[in-house]
């Protein structure tokens, strides 16, 4: 398992369905170890501190294993041609990391780092800012089917992560899975 892209914003103003709105999900990469602290990490900010951000999702993690799909689908939405490649750091993740799956996760697991550990905490769930930043409306809706989610994490040991370092997933629990929870979540809302 390994981070291939750690990823921060400024939270910045977006038109979105004719209006202004502030967001963070706009991430770019950075190159070099990039301190995480217990609110996230250094120099990135989010918008919307009522569903983004705090303790308990201070870093958005997200598997690049989804990416493919997701340029697929912009391909034939016609938002972007079939050869354009998505940055890290598109789907307002943190951390583009590989070789975990939302599948593979639960509440309560560590990802332990050579200078940090970040607890899993919950699932991303998908806002109207994704659709606008992926260019098409059914974007949401997409995610939600496939429960590629991604997850949150809270810092649990402060330190340092970098781009290319491996990680070790240290069991938790292993009560319930991030696409368990995601799920059971989503069923509730509609009931």
């Amino acid at each position: 398992m390994q981070v291939l892209s750690t990823n921060i914003a400024a939270a910045r103003e977006m038109t979105i369905n004719d209006r202004e709105v502030l967001t963070g999900i706009l991430k770019r990469s950075v190159s070099g170890p990039i301190e995480a602290r217990p609110l996230g990490l250094a120099g990135d900010e989010q918008a919307d501190l009522s569903v983004h951000g705090g303790l308990g999702k201070a870093i958005y993690a997200y598997p690049v294993e989804h990416y493919p799909f997701w340029q697929t689908v912009r391909a034939q939405a016609k938002v972007a041609t079939w050869n354009e490649l998505l940055p890290h750091g598109f789907m307002g993740e943190n951390l583009t990391i590989r070789g975990l799956l939302e599948s593979e996760v639960c509440i309560g697991d560590v990802l332990r780092f050579a200078n940090c550990e970040l607890a899993v905490s919950e699932p991303r769930f998908p806002c109207f800012k994704f659709n606008a930043v992926m260019g098409f409306n059914q974007a949401a809706k997409l995610m939600v089917a496939n429960a590629w989610c991604g997850f949150y994490l809270a810092v649990r040991t402060p330190g340092t992560v970098e781009a290319g370092e491996t990680f070790e997933l240290i069991h938790g629990p292993r009560e319930v899975s991030i696409t368990a929870l995601f799920r059971s979540q989503l069923a509730s809302q509609k009931n």
